[in-house]
């Protein structure tokens, strides 16, 4: 199981280091029970080195929020996959929903982006999912499928190549979450789809994540489900103490 956070554009420099050292000293403190899950933390590029530096004495892993698909050049205000891992990133997010609609991301562009990071040894955190329209109209599946099979075009699963993370665009920012059903009905038809492209043992090994308002409140029926194999969690992740109360769940689910 896999507990990611992303921070979106939130923290500043204090604010990151603080936040950091909240999560490195839980952790710390209950690293008996965290021990049989993955965690991650997407902060701030600006933030990635200090925040790195907080959590040294902890599993818990870097990762990037966004990046391009070329190693260096003229593209103003982009990071590339050599300066993310230069600052101790494992992990990158791509395909956010708010790059897609917000930044005008392509499918093709996320490709692109997925093969950048998997040639640069970066794991990426291939985000799917529907909007509210998309499933009102009974094309969530289809939606996935497209958005899935585009990014995984000429990439690799096997191993630990990459991490799912399925986000309902109709929940992200908006308090609601899909049901334990939704969720699973979801991950399940992912999991298919990845089984699909490679293989049943393969697709079985990926971290699916879910990505729709996770918080301490409803992570336990969430992560009891079957193929949801952790949370890419957003604003619950800006606070060390319901970060690591979702861990502690997903670390008792991983348990059981």
């Amino acid at each position: 199981m896999l507990i990611a956070g992303n921070w979106k554009m939130n923290t500043t420099l204090p604010d990151a280091q603080s936040l950091a050292q909240s999560l490195a000293s839980g952790y710390l403190a209950d690293q008996d029970t965290l021990a049989p899950i993955d965690m991650l933390v997407c902060p701030p590029d600006v933030n990635l080195q200090a925040v790195g530096g907080e959590l040294a004495e902890t599993p818990v892993a870097l990762g990037g929020q966004h990046m391009h698909h070329e190693d260096a050049g003229a593209f103003t205000g982009e990071v590339s996959a050599p300066m993310l891992k230069a600052v101790g990133c494992t992990h990158v997010i791509v395909g956010h929903s708010e790059r897609r609609q917000l930044f005008g991301l392509s499918d093709a562009d996320v490709n692109a982006q997925v093969k950048q990071a998997q040639a640069h040894d970066l794991i990426p955190v291939i985000c799917v999912g529907e909007t509210k329209p998309q499933r009102d109209a009974s094309n969530a599946e289809d939606v996935v499928r497209t958005q899935l099979r585009a990014a995984l075009d000429e990439a690799s699963i096997a191993g630990d190549a990459v991490v799912v993370a399925y986000e309902p665009v109709w929940a992200i920012g908006t308090g609601d979450s899909a049901t334990p059903e939704q969720a699973q009905e979801m991950h399940a038809f992912v999991r298919s789809e990845l089984a699909t492209l490679s293989s049943t043992e393969d697709a079985a090994a990926v971290h699916v994540l879910y990505g729709g308002s996770m918080k301490p409140h409803n992570a336990e029926s969430l992560l009891g489900q079957p193929d949801v194999n952790g949370g890419l969690i957003g604003g619950a992740s800006l606070t060390a103490s319901d970060f690591l109360a979702i861990a502690k769940i997903g670390a008792a689910e991983t348990a059981s």
